[in-house]
């Protein structure tokens, strides 16, 4: 292979999704694969040429390749795929802002590829400004739905029909299982377990040199390995049984067993197993050693892309039940409250996606002014509190939006008379510091109090000048792309210099997200805090349509699993993802995500506060 050559089929390994075509396509890429030192001078060459796709590999380049909007254009970004898949032409017009690289592939070379779903699929998201996210509906549980091949943790210990009953008997001892596979030309034809060696060759005198054939159970119940642990579960419960063979769907040859035994472990580090346990919790200490242990388990069990999607929501109710065990025990030691309240969460955990870095954003809400002894009780409960979470892993709060702040104890009348004054005079510091009050969900107490609160201070929500400054201060966070739809990295913390490539998904990407969804729920007079069940709500009258509010879940539901993913593989608590570690698709992905994340707010400025920032 020439320099050249080499050369294209490097750059063509790290771009989506040419990277995944397999050798023989790659190797008529190459072959047919032109590289165009692109200038002003020849631009008049290519816009006249004929209908082919364009792969930038450096420069920068104002596009407009079809009857959508000019595109501004830099490395890794295609053009001209327009005419190839609606099979006709499109006046091609290139402004050279940086002279650079480009490849031309020929459109016969092109279109077989395009029959491919997958290459269809990816460049009908470019053309459609869609995230191009094949596995966004994956959302089973992670533990639930538990493959059998995740599971198994040992080789299948097998005996051929014709040993002896003694040899299979030695062979259990020193393998120290409790069942043997019994198989004939490599497939199952039975199952021995202990219970069968005392019941049918102890209790009967049985000799021992016969084959253990005679004493086996044939035909047994069997599970294929792509089956998940519930399937086996499920089975084994339905039988009666304790020892389930897994068969491999193809080959059909035995891969190993799962027992009871196994069964009852993998149920013990289940996630929601210690949440069941954190409910059980009879003092602090219990609650401070089981709460600890949830880091382990996300880490050791979330490992496919829909793991991620639960994992947030069921971090929320952990800390909710803590919440609750918290207010229990302190109630326990100092009586009942002298009064209805609320416990009310904000933030993340209001929305339930909190992930390993979220602190604690919590307030009282009261049924009256207490009165001084009152207020004492109150405090004391809040300070608890918020020190047992601390304790429990969820962080305090820096900026103090917590029920241990005095200001954040408010009577019902007191926080519908603080909204009044935030909506009435919408300044800019209003403005951001009542945006995470926005997000709040009842976690303990007396959810009617907390009812009356919402359909109380609901109108005000929706008027205009309020909305208006909410829109205006989401248009203060932009996204991070250049004009040329160039990543833009965070700058290096003094204790991260190594960060080269680094973008904070949660303050550049999600928090925009969690604004859109938020301003226009408001707008329709919905009062759920969790971002997905606002964008899954809003009526058929909301002016972001239904196929934006889709395309918002999508991408939110993507970038969420890039910053569980990076919190858990790097064992960080922030959500600085590193551009370099995704993959090539992965890249695209995140590229489109921010581009319509910005395209929506804009429009969603332009709606409530008349395109004025």
């Amino acid at each position: 292979m020439t320099a050249m050559a080499k050369q294209v089929e490097d750059f063509l390994n790290t771009s989506a999704p040419l990277d995944t075509l397999d050798s023989e396509q790659k190797l008529q890429l190459v072959k047919h694969a032109d590289l165009i030192y692109v200038t002003a001078d020849i631009v008049a060459e290519l816009q006249q040429g004929a209908p082919a796709l364009f792969l930038i590999q450096s420069g920068q380049f104002s596009v407009q390749d079809s009857d959508a909007p000019l595109r501004h254009l830099s490395e890794g970004d295609y053009f001209g795929y327009a005419s190839i898949m609606e099979k006709r032409p499109f006046s091609l017009n290139i402004s050279v802002d940086s002279p650079g690289l480009v490849y031309r592939f020929d459109a016969a070379v092109i279109e077989p590829l395009f029959e491919d779903t997958a290459i269809r699929h990816f460049f009908d998201g470019l053309r459609n400004n869609a995230l191009q996210n094949y596995a966004i509906s994956d959302t089973n549980s992670m533990w639930l739905y538990k493959g059998l091949s995740d599971v198994i943790e040992k080789s299948p210990v097998s005996v051929e029909e014709i040993t002896s009953i003694s040899a299979a008997a030695q062979l259990m001892t020193e393998q120290k299982v409790s069942s043997l596979l019994v198989t004939k030309e490599d497939k199952l034809i039975g199952i021995v377990t202990d219970r069968d060696l005392r019941s049918r060759v102890v209790a009967t005198s049985l000799d021992t040199s016969l084959s253990v054939d005679h004493i086996m159970t044939p035909n047994p119940a069997q599970i294929m390995g792509n089956r998940t642990l519930f399937d086996a579960l499920a089975l084994m419960t339905e039988r009666n049984i304790h020892h389930l063979p897994v068969i491999d769907h193809q080959s059909l040859v035995p891969l190993g067993m799962v027992t009871a035994s196994d069964i009852i472990r993998h149920q013990r580090g289940n996630v929601l197993f210690i949440i069941g346990e954190l409910s059980k919790a009879e003092n602090l200490y219990e609650l401070t050693r089981l709460s600890w242990q949830l880091p382990h388990y996300f880490s050791a069990h979330a490992k496919k892309a829909g793991d991620y999607d639960i994992a947030g929501k069921i971090l929320s109710q952990a800390t909710d039940i803590m919440t609750r065990k918290l207010i229990g025990f302190f109630q326990q030691v100092h009586g009942k409250a002298p009064m209805m309240f609320s416990w009310l969460v904000y933030g993340s955990q209001a929305r339930e996606d909190q992930t390993m870095g979220s602190d604690q954003d919590n307030g009282l809400l009261l049924a009256n002014r207490p009165t001084e002894s009152q207020a004492d009780y109150f405090a004391a409960m809040a300070e608890y509190v918020c020190n047992g979470l601390a304790k429990c892993g969820i962080k305090l709060c820096d900026g103090n939006i917590m029920a241990s702040n005095p200001t954040l104890r408010l009577s019902l009348d007191e926080a519908v008379e603080e909204a009044k004054q935030w909506v009435n005079a919408p300044t800019k510091d209003a403005i951001m510091h009542f945006n995470i009050f926005l997000d709040v969900r009842c976690a303990a107490g007396d959810v009617s109090l907390f009812k009356q609160l919402q359909k109380r201070r609901a109108p005000l929500m929706q008027q205009n000048m309020f909305l208006a400054a909410l829109a205006r201060h989401s248009n203060e966070i932009s996204v991070p792309l250049s004009m040329f739809q160039k990543f833009i990295y965070e700058k290096a913390k003094n204790d991260k210099r190594k960060e080269k490539d680094v973008i904070d998904l949660k303050t550049r990407a999600v928090a925009l997200i969690n604004n859109i969804a938020r301003i226009y729920a408001l707008a329709d007079g919905i009062l759920l805090p969790n971002t997905l069940a606002r964008l899954d709500a809003l009526s058929s009258s909301s002016q972001l349509s239904k196929r934006d509010a889709a395309n918002l879940r999508d991408i939110w539901l993507f970038l969420n699993r890039l910053r569980w993913r990076h919190q858990l593989e790097n064992k960080v608590t922030d959500n600085r993802v590193s551009v370099s570690m995704l993959s090539s698709i992965e890249k695209h992905q995140l590229k489109a995500a921010f581009k319509a994340i910005d395209r929506t707010n804009q429009a969603m400025v332009m709606k409530f506060s008349g395109g004025v920032s």
